[in-house]
């Protein structure tokens, strides 16, 4: 085996003053991601969780702040329909919430949102592998590059549990832009970071204690009725403190340690992030935890991480529909960054309720703002299965035959490559 020292790693590569070692996007880079379009594959691993452990749900909702007991207390889980501890279909995140071997290194990449689809709860002690698809890449322009070129990359990954069934699929998108550029253009600096008063933080702690979870007590299909405003939640102010709380339970498949990460490094060695101000570099990940790298890609502070954003939408709607309902779709997308100091606070309202092939829905309007009344999640429609005090317990949904039949073609990501078949 080659030995890290004797070929182009990323500790080895000079820095010179003035051409700091930035990677732009390239024809070759958007060829090569391009080539690998809507062709399923099973990435080289599972970066975090391959089983839902009890453990394992319990760090993963510690991580977010969830505090509802059917993901923690088995003695309150056994009692449920379910017989035992699930977990939020949020959870999915843990196994993967980036495709691993969709090119594009060291290009940064903002997770933007997504549209989540769901079609049976996720079990304690269920395992799971993750199919990818690495769907279209549009381009456009930005403020974000500084009126440069914006990629939007978009993937689907579908998740798979120990008996074959596609437990739940997310259709998610990137905003893709040269660190150079981002860093240039500055469109998230200059923002103050906000302090709180003894009043404010009253108000903090109340919002804390009215958080509404339904829980034990059923929300029937026929009690809700549309116009029904759901109570808003928050999360924040946020703090460092919260993302590595979230790395604890959610994973990552860039913080690693030690040997591991040198091992990382000598297959990507242009995948780091340099920070002038520094003069360190180091996984772009690093813009959730320190400044300094937050705002080499435009960014006065650290801010949360898009899963972590997106994972508390989803909290909002599992609360509000208590331990019998389904949560079948959710749709978000992120627009202000939530940086270090900032609230979140989500709102919803109820817009249709019907029925079908058997499943009581209701349609839920849903969005995020920060203490500066910034929009930060967009108003997006996501749907809940609740029972029905006539018909019963709720119907899950099934996966359409196409996506079905796209998943049963995927292949090792390796086996793709070796054979030519992925470049």
């Amino acid at each position: 085996m080659a030995r890290m020292s004797q070929g182009e790693h990323a500790r080895l590569l000079r820095i010179e003053e003035g051409k700091e070692p930035v990677e732009d996007v390239t024809p070759e880079k958007l060829a090569r991601r391009r080539a690998r379009a809507n062709i399923p594959f099973y990435p080289r691993t599972t970066y975090f969780n391959n089983q839902a452990s009890r453990d394992g749900i319990r760090h993963f909702v510690m991580g977010f702040g969830d505090t509802n007991p059917l993901f923690q207390d088995e003695e309150y889980a056994c009692g449920t329909k379910y017989g035992g501890i699930i977990a939020p279909g949020s959870f999915l995140y843990t196994v993967a919430w980036t495709l691993l071997g969709a090119g594009l290194t060291g290009v940064h990449g903002w997770y933007s949102g997504g549209d989540w689809e769901w079609f049976r709860p996720v079990y304690a002690d269920d395992r799971f592998a993750a199919v990818g698809i690495i769907r279209e890449m549009l381009e456009k322009t930005g403020r974000m590059a500084g009126g440069g070129t914006l990629l939007i990359d978009y993937s689907d990954k579908i998740y798979l549990n120990q008996r074959g069934e596609i437990t739940g699929m997310e259709h998610y998108h990137t905003v893709r832009a040269g660190r150079k550029e981002a860093g240039a253009a500055g469109k998230e600096r200059k923002l103050e970071k906000p302090t709180y008063s003894k009043e404010d933080w009253i108000k903090i702690l109340d919002a804390y204690d009215d958080e509404e979870l339904r829980g034990a007590d059923p929300r029937w299909w026929e009690d809700v009725k549309e116009g029904d405003e759901l109570k808003p939640m928050i999360k924040g102010p946020l703090t460092v403190r919260d993302m590595i709380a979230w790395l604890m339970g959610a994973g990552s498949p860039f913080m690693l340690a030690h040997k591991i990460q040198a091992l990382w490094e000598a297959r990507h060695p242009r995948g780091l992030e340099y920070v002038p101000q520094t003069g360190e570099r180091d996984v772009p990940e690093l813009v959730h935890i320190f400044d300094h790298f937050a705002q080499t890609i435009g960014v006065e502070r650290a801010y949360d991480y898009g899963n972590q954003r997106m994972t508390w939408l989803i909290q909002y709607f599992t609360n509000w529909m208590g331990d019998d309902g389904f949560l079948w779709k959710v749709s978000g997308d992120l627009r202000a960054f939530n940086q270090i100091g900032d609230i979140t606070t989500y709102n919803g309202k109820v817009v249709k309720k019907y029925i079908a092939d058997g499943k009581y829905c209701v349609d839920i309007e849903a969005w995020a703002h920060n203490q500066r009344g910034a929009v930060s999640m967009p108003p997006h429609i996501s749907t809940v299965i609740l029972p029905s005090k006539e018909a019963g317990p709720v119907v899950y949904p099934n996966p359409s035959p196409t996506l079905m039949k796209e998943v049963s073609k995927a292949r090792p990501l390796n086996e793709l490559i070796a054979e030519g078949k992925l470049v």
